[in-house]
């Protein structure tokens, strides 16, 4: 196996081999961090060969000093967020303003709540994922998943943080829902 060093080395010089084993390498990973930001595998292979031509017309300002797979991993998850910028014309987030608590908790009272056990798949957890609301979806990745902060979150989808806050809120909820919905549905089949 060719090294990072070396395949990067080879696309800086604009040999086709070394493009195709780079995208050989990392593809189908990175496959996966764009099917959690996309709502199909259309859309997350459309993300996928967007963040591709960013990382190879950007390959000579990685500096080598971390991975190459989490550099290469941080560019996909900025290309799905800027797909969602441009998809979307009202925007991609609830208002504050639009968001009910029919349950009173207050808008941030169950964040750090576990989701209920059910016998999920990861296949079935992608699904669900992909079902919620795009702004959801997004924030719910980028922190659950990729480990930003809101703050980080906040500054990079240009929302406030508890906006970030509230999106994941609203997710974990939604997911929590839907699992809780299911294991319901399996008992009742038992």
């Amino acid at each position: 196996m060719i090294p990072d060093p070396k395949l990067i080395e080879g696309c800086l010089q604009g040999k086709r081999k070394a493009y195709a084993l780079l995208y050989k390498r990392y593809a189908a990973n990175m496959l996966g961090v764009c099917m959690r930001y996309g709502r199909n595998l259309a859309e997350a292979e459309d993300v996928l060969q967007e963040g591709f031509i960013k990382v190879f017309t950007n390959l000579d300002k990685f500096r080598q000093e971390g991975s190459l797979e989490g550099w290469i991993r941080r560019i996909m998850v900025n290309t799905a967020v800027d797909h969602y910028h441009k998809q979307t014309k009202e925007g991609l987030f609830v208002s504050l303003e639009e968001i009910k608590d029919p349950h009173g908790t207050g808008e941030h009272g169950e964040e750090d709540e576990d989701l209920p056990a059910a016998d999920l798949t990861a296949d079935d957890l992608m699904e669900m994922i992909q079902r919620l609301p795009d702004g959801y979806r997004i924030v719910f990745n980028m922190y659950a998943i990729e480990g930003y902060s809101h703050q980080v979150i906040a500054e990079t989808l240009n929302i406030s943080v508890n906006t970030s806050k509230t999106q994941l809120f609203k997710a974990r909820r939604m997911l929590r829902n839907v699992i809780l919905h299911r294991s319901l549905d399996h008992a009742n089949k038992r």
